[in-house]
């Protein structure tokens, strides 16, 4: 028996540590470790409710618009404020833009590399490589010329010396399985989605005013004006054009490239679609409404959750279930950590007990993270892409049911192997083509307000602080790219009294809580084959199925533990 460790995580956002047990070959136990403080809800004390959004964003650059759009719902929520049709269209589309760029980012630069071995490549033949290309895509970019010219790149790359991010892959690890001319593939589309996702996240610029951290968010709506009166008009006519145009190439680009590489990649990794289940237990808040957000029947992925792996059963999703322990976390509550709290009555008070640096392991018995351990009805959940197929799969949505089945088809496989590492690729892959077919329809929503006259994007009703109650709390629940946000905000005298935001890597990513019930990357990670303990390139493969972000989940630590003071915007 022995202990391995990963820290850190790479290509991932933040600080992980895994510390897993093998014993004859498979992992036996697994321990997640955030390894920063996170720090954004003691800095929200005190401010404006209405800036809370500038504040929450900064959180992590790569989710950017997430806790934004959580954080303005959380405040419009405690006061009682309804958002203009447009500025619905408008988060939506700055969110669903984000998912989609966020999900090809993750499968091609974050995740793609733990099954395909780059140095394979350059023994490929690239005539066969474009004969597999146009036998599982339409793709203009497919003959042979074109991958012959994309292998002399990496051997220029490898020859160099250089290898930049493949510098330190497990090339030539045994649990590799491509030929090397998928691989030759992989590398291409690799290198032609940085290309893409540079473009495609214009929207964000034209709708938000840049990327990352858009800066058009506003308590009551948005500030992207569209009124044709005010010269300083965003949406008009010819910008409607040009978000009408990236949203086509979304669809293009999930149609031609991500979903081919996904279903050409997977059959040769079968054995994963029994490897990586994890807790079984599924949560989805849901979220793009197409019309009430407050209505989870408007919303195009379903709220719910599902339990013990039940597709014939959806649960309702009450927030006032959801708790975080820190019985193993780095933190302490008043009264005692032994009882887990509800974010709305939630503490950020850290407390770090664990050994000083250098260290071989962790106390694991004891507190071992800076994350805390979410928990819905005292039970732990996973949350992200397959949480949100599983769950409106399970609750009957066509466009769901329709995707699942078809790639189910395609890969000759039932509903069970969604429970696994590649079915979380599969879902995050399926999830990107339906947010890409959804993103034209809010275009053309958008253009069709703006000719007929409706303008309004900002509901200004509650903006001055004298028309706000004494106190008042709220909260605002977004899906995110990797799973369900939430944040919550109690409001006395016009200031934020309590802030508490409980993101999707929290809840998957957590600790043991009290009752030593493990969170869902540990819990996905048992059973898991190992063939190289030096090389552990399967706990990787899971890890970043749930493509973490540590960034969020905790934040920032000085390790000489001094103090600093923010300065307050006046």
């Amino acid at each position: 028996m022995s202990r391995i460790v990963v820290d850190p995580v790479t290509r991932i956002e933040g600080h992980l540590r895994i510390e897993a047990q093998l014993d004859g070959g498979k992992l036996t136990d697994a321990w997640s470790s955030g390894t920063m403080f996170r720090g954004i809800e003691m800095i929200l004390q005190g401010r404006d409710p209405r800036e809370a959004w500038i504040w929450t964003q900064r959180i992590c650059g790569v989710c950017t618009t997430v806790h934004s759009i959580a954080s303005v719902r959380a405040v419009e929520d405690a006061l009682g404020i309804e958002v203009p049709d447009n500025a619905r269209i408008v988060r939506n589309l700055i969110a669903g833009s984000q998912m989609v760029q966020d999900h090809v980012i993750h499968f091609y630069h974050l995740h793609a590399l733990d099954w395909v071995d780059v140095a394979s490549a350059l023994k490929a033949d690239p005539a066969k490589t474009s004969q597999i290309a146009q036998s599982i895509s339409d793709c203009s970019k497919s003959s042979t010329t074109y991958f012959r010219d994309v292998q002399r790149r990496v051997k220029a790359v490898v020859d160099s010396g250089q290898l930049s991010l493949f510098a330190s892959g497990y090339w030539g690890h045994p649990a590799y399985n491509l030929p090397p001319e998928l691989n030759l593939l992989a590398v291409a589309h690799y290198l032609e989605a940085l290309e893409w996702q540079k473009d495609f996240i214009r929207m964000h610029a034209i709708l938000g005013g840049k990327n990352p951290h858009p800066q058009s968010f506003l308590v009551g709506g948005m500030s992207t004006a569209m009124d044709p009166n005010e010269p300083a008009a965003v949406i008009n006519p010819e910008r409607i054009e040009v978000l009408r145009d990236l949203a086509r190439s979304a669809r293009r680009f999930v149609s031609d490239y991500y979903i081919p590489d996904v279903l050409a990649v997977a059959p040769y990794y079968k054995d994963w679609f029994s490897r990586g289940e994890g807790l079984g237990n599924f949560l989805s808040y849901g979220d793009y409404s197409s019309g009430d957000q407050r209505d989870p029947g408007t919303f195009l992925f379903p709220r719910g959750v599902v339990l013990g792996r039940d597709l014939t059963r959806v649960h309702p999703v009450d927030p006032a279930k959801i708790t975080e322990s820190v019985a193993h976390s780095w933190y302490e509550y008043a009264g005692g950590d032994a009882q887990p709290k509800h974010p709305s009555a939630g503490e950020t008070n850290p407390k770090y007990t664990g050994p000083k640096p250098p260290f071989d392991h962790l106390d694991v018995d004891a507190k071992y993270s800076w994350l805390k351990a979410p928990r819905y009805d005292g039970q732990p959940m996973e949350v992200g892409p397959l949480a949100r197929m599983v769950v409106g799969y399970a609750a009957g949505r066509k466009e769901i049911r329709d995707a699942v089945d078809g790639a189910l088809k395609a890969l000759n496989a039932p509903p069970s192997v969604l429970f696994s590492t590649l079915g979380r690729l599969a879902a995050r892959a399926l999830e990107a083509q339906i947010m890409a077919n959804q993103l034209e329809g809010w275009v053309d929503q958008l253009a069709f307000n703006l000719e007929h006259g409706n303008t309004a994007i900002f509901n200004a009703a509650r903006w001055d602080p004298g028309s706000w109650p004494a106190s008042a709390s709220g909260f605002g629940l977004h899906e995110a790219p990797r799973g369900s946000l939430g944040h919550w905000i109690e409001i006395d005298h016009k200031a934020i009294r309590n802030y508490q935001a409980v993101v999707p890597t929290t809840w998957n990513a957590g600790p043991r809580d009290a009752q030593g019930v493990r969170g869902a990357y540990e819990a996905s990670l048992l059973n898991t084959p190992v063939a190289d303990p030096n090389r552990p390139l399967e706990i990787l493969r899971t890890v970043h199925s749930f493509d973490p972000c540590l960034a969020c989940a905790v934040h920032m630590v000085d390790a000489r533990g001094r103090e600093y003071t923010i300065p307050r915007i006046s």
